[in-house]
């Protein structure tokens, strides 16, 4: 009955609750025991494959070296004048020279452009001089390549031995010479393989084996494969290898053993290594584990079926005899012989489990109620602590209250200062609807919340019903299905006003105990809540630096790089990327060099350039750079500035990088220089006629009559206007650049001006001027001399392009209170390359314009002064020909000189 009992009901039997409690045990530990099974195994096969792999890499490597080597060595023999020019005495010295250095190579030879064998050497014994290897593949290849290349394996006619050819092809730039080639054993690199095996146990079964592009084998410890395809010794596993890719995978060979296979490619020749072993030994330790795992835990069973039989025996029946004593004695019948009988074998026993049971079984309820309090206490405590998410801890909070207190309905009310009411933060078993559209005003006299808070003590309602203050709140209270109310009102100094509140569905009258017990609780979501919310403060405030911060750097007109001191990029900011076209996706997940070389993509001189940053990289030279970019069709001027990064011990954390735009510098010291080459030209003609005409007229030995003297004057006057035009030019830039230009704006009659302009500008009898108004003009309002200045200087700078059949038309309209004005000739005109710097100060056109037309190349510039001083702009339309000068001013008052 006892057996039965425990299988009808195993919770009430102590020796299945034994019995589940060692499985409770024993399977976690069983589960870690064969998860480490599964995550020992897993990490010991990658260790294997990892292992594998580095060695068919280093083979590969090594291979791939010596393979490079002999390309190098044919290239440079290509070079060789004696090779260039088929001289049979000089390419025997130099061919014997090279087979002596080379021990992997067995003959070197020469074939000119038709493939005919011109020279081989050595010798030997079989000679091929004047054999055609036209047909040859790796012949056939040269012919399209510039570059040394390696051919497949194959059976060398000359030596008779399984070899690989090194080829370089011969070209006098368009014209083919022919190739220098080299043949590689490749039983040397089967020997290389044997040694590189002999190095393992031959019980692991290792194999290596190098397959060419064309799968043929042409490394293998067993000489009797060479050159045979892959297929004869390997399943379908070169075929990735021979793509370029490294890997591992397991497959069966043609005897059906499973082995595992990796793959390494050797990229200057497109061949490939294979490394395999069988799976049995290459994951022997694995296997081990996995054995251990399965005794240990058959271990485990075993130990715990015995365990299992002694408790059952020596405690679980005692207990059960004792346990049924303790009904008897609590019941009215009292204890009867036979159950004295039955536990009198057990007072002998020095445990005294009689005593004990009875204790225990006295003093259960309030021992387990204190636990439970005490527990959920130090749940509640752990659950404050472990994260700062009030969410998730005020959660648990309520989840602990809801088990404690035996209730399903529980809240957390908090002001929302945004609405000035008290809302719902957290809640569990009331409805959404309910939490959510609940709001209580901080003035309501019947709420329990706000009596809570005001009188800073708890509050309850054990019986909404009959409750009078109530009453208008109790359809809501039925709705949501409780009866009676508790609120705990929260003691917090930098959070909202808060309160806690439970609900019963029955009315229940609080007890003292229950109320302490909830306050403790309400003392730990005040804590929660001082902590998210100083949380939130100070995270809130260093997201704001960190903003500030960010949009400091970003906002620089300089790049900053901040990378680690292996070169990876930890933070870029904005203009690293516009000066690089990187995303700050792609900055962020790239490396130093990489945005370096799609910065100089741009550069003309890259090799050097490049140079010199890795010099200052590595720290052999000055660390300052300079970087000439073309970015959107305009050259700027970078200077590149390396520093380090160092903690507060000063000890390197990484480097920085700063790319300085001095394009402006640049153009001032353009600018200075144009100004004193400009300035010095432009004196030097008007002086040197003056001081001529002048020095003539003062000779002692020469009369001249009044006609030459006037003539000679007059010149003189001419150039002396030149000089104060050139002056008054250069004052006019500078109080243009200073922003010092006074602007007065008064009535100006347009065409008056434009008359005017013209006959200062030097128009010739020749030159045409057609002047054309837009009916109706309003009044325009303007500096009239400044207007006069802009007009001549158009006009000249026509009249000196277009030249003696300048044919120059102004045009004058009005739109929308704009005047425009177009000064059209029919000269050269304005390339459109040129059409956004012939504003620039000293800016003037190529050379064969600059040679026949005299200048100092500042009328464009103070051109435009003038007119953005007026509010206006000037800009250059293309023309199919000649050139079309366009400035725009406003034709009203400003409102402060309308007043005026």
């Amino acid at each position: 009955m006892q057996i039965i009992r425990r299988w009808i009901s195993p919770l009430k039997d102590l020796g299945m609750q034994l019995l589940f409690l060692y499985l409770l045990i024993i399977i976690p530990a069983l589960i870690v025991l064969f998860g480490f099974d599964q995550l020992a195994g897993r990490k010991i096969r990658e260790n294997v494959k990892a292992s594998d792999l580095s060695l068919a890499r280093a083979i590969a490597l090594e291979t791939n070296l010596s393979i490079s080597k002999s390309m190098q060595a044919v290239e440079g023999l290509s070079q060789h004048s004696g090779v260039l020019s088929a001289n049979t005495a000089e390419m025997e010295d130099v061919f014997s020279v090279f087979l002596q250095t080379r021990p992997d190579a067995n003959l070197i030879y020469r074939l000119d452009e038709s493939g005919v064998m011109l020279y081989h050497y050595p010798i030997g014994e079989n000679p091929t001089i004047g054999n055609d290897f036209s047909f040859r593949n790796y012949y056939q290849n040269a012919l399209l390549s510039k570059e040394a290349l390696v051919s497949k394996g194959r059976i060398s006619p000359t030596t008779n031995q399984a070899v690989a050819t090194t080829v370089m092809p011969i070209w006098d730039d368009d014209d083919f010479l022919g190739v220098v080639a080299t043949n590689i054993k490749l039983a040397s690199l089967s020997k290389t393989l044997n040694e590189i095996i002999s190095t393992y146990n031959p019980e692991e079964g290792f194999e290596i084996v190098i397959l060419d592009s064309k799968a043929q084998i042409i490394a293998y410890p067993d000489a009797d494969f060479l050159l045979q395809n892959a297929k004869s010794l390997l399943p379908q596993v070169y075929a990735p290898s021979l793509a370029g890719e490294n890997g591992t995978l397991i497959a069966n060979n043609d005897k059906d053993e499973e082995r595992l296979y990796t793959y390494a490619p050797i990229p200057s020749a497109g061949w490939s290594v294979i490394v395999s072993r069988p799976t049995e030994t290459a994951f022997a330790t694995q296997i081990a584990i996995h054995r251990i795992a399965i005794i240990v835990a058959i271990t485990f069973a075993l130990i715990g079926f015995f365990i299992w039989i002694l408790l059952a025996r020596h405690v679980v029946n005692p207990i059960e005899r004792l346990a049924s004593l303790s009904r008897s004695i609590g019941s009215t019948q009292g204890v009867s012989k036979e159950e004295r009988k039955k536990v009198r074998a057990l007072s002998i026993r020095p445990d005294q489990i009689g005593y004990l049971i009875r204790s225990i079984l006295r003093m259960e309820e309030s021992i387990a109620k204190r636990i439970n309090e005490q527990e959920t206490l130090l749940e509640t405590s752990k659950a404050v602590v472990s994260t700062l998410d009030p969410e998730i801890v005020l959660d648990r909070i309520l989840q602990q209250v809801q088990k404690l207190f035996d209730v399903n309905m529980c809240a957390i009310v908090a002001l929302d200062e945004e609405q000035n009411n008290f809302r719902i933060r957290a809640s569990r078993g009331l409805s959404k609807r309910y939490a959510v559209h609940i709001a209580i005003q901080p003035t309501d006299p019947n709420s329990i919340t706000m009596r809570a808070l005001r009188s800073k003590e708890p509050i309850q309602i054990s019986d909404t019903k009959k409750d009078p203050s109530f009453t208008a709140r109790l359809p809501r209270a039925e709705a949501e299905g409780y009866r009676s109310i508790l609120a705990v009102p929260l003691t917090t100094q930098h959070a909202p006003p808060a309160a806690l509140l439970v609900f019963r569905p029955d009315p229940h009258l609080f007890t003292f105990a229950e109320i302490q017990l909830l306050a403790n609780f309400a003392n730990h979501v005040a804590m929660a809540i001082e902590n998210a919310t100083l949380y939130a403060r100070s995270d809130m405030r260093l997201q704001e630096q960190t903003r500030r911060i960010e949009a400091l750097v970003h906002s620089l007109s300089d790049g900053l790089i901040l990378s680690t001191l292996s070169g990876n990029v930890v933070y870029a900011n904005r203009r690293v990327g516009e000066l690089a076209d990187l995303s700050p996706e792609e900055l962020h997940h790239t490396s130093t060099n990489s945005v370096i070389d799609r910065l100089l993509v741009n550069t003309p001189d890259r090799k050097r350039i490049r140079q010199e940053i890795d010099n200052a990289l590595k720290n052999e030279k000055e660390k300052g750079v300079e970087i000439p970019l073309e970015l959107n069709n305009r050259k700027i001027y970078l200077r590149l500035q390396i520093f380090d990064v160092t903690d507060t011990k000063k000890k390197p954390i990484g480097r920085g990088l700063i790319f300085r735009d001095f394009t402006t510098d640049r153009e001032v010291d353009r600018m200075k220089s144009s100004l004193i080459a400009t300035v010095s030209h432009e004196l030097r003609t008007p002086l040197a006629a003056i001081k001529g005409y002048a020095t003539t007229l003062l000779a002692e030995d020469v009369e001249w009559d009044s006609a030459s003297q006037r003539d000679f004057l007059s010149i003189i006057s001419a150039e002396t206007d030149r000089l104060s035009d050139l002056v008054s030019s250069l004052l006019d830039l500078s109080r243009i650049e200073s922003g010092n230009i006074t602007i007065s704006r008064i009535e100006c009659p347009v065409e008056e001006l434009i008359q005017r302009a013209s006959k200062s500008s030097g128009l010739q009898e020749s030159n045409k001027l057609k002047i054309t108004l837009t009916p109706n003009l309003p009044t325009l309002f303007a500096d009239p001399q400044r207007l006069e200045t802009i007009l001549r200087n158009l006009l000249e700078n026509a009249i000196k392009y277009a030249g003696e059949d300048a044919a120059i038309q102004v045009k004058v309209s009005n739109s929308e209170g704009i005047f425009t004005f177009c000064i059209k000739d029919n000269g050269p005109g304005i390339p459109s390359e040129e059409s956004e710097h012939i504003f620039q100060s000293f800016y003037r056109l190529d050379a064969s314009l600059t040679r026949v037309v005299s200048g100092a190349g500042l009328g464009l510039a103070i051109c435009q002064g003038l007119v953005r001083a007026h509010g206006g702009e000037i800009w250059s339309e293309p023309q199919p020909e000649g050139a079309c000068i366009v400035f725009s001013i406003p034709s009203e008052l400003p409102e402060t000189e309308r007043l005026v």
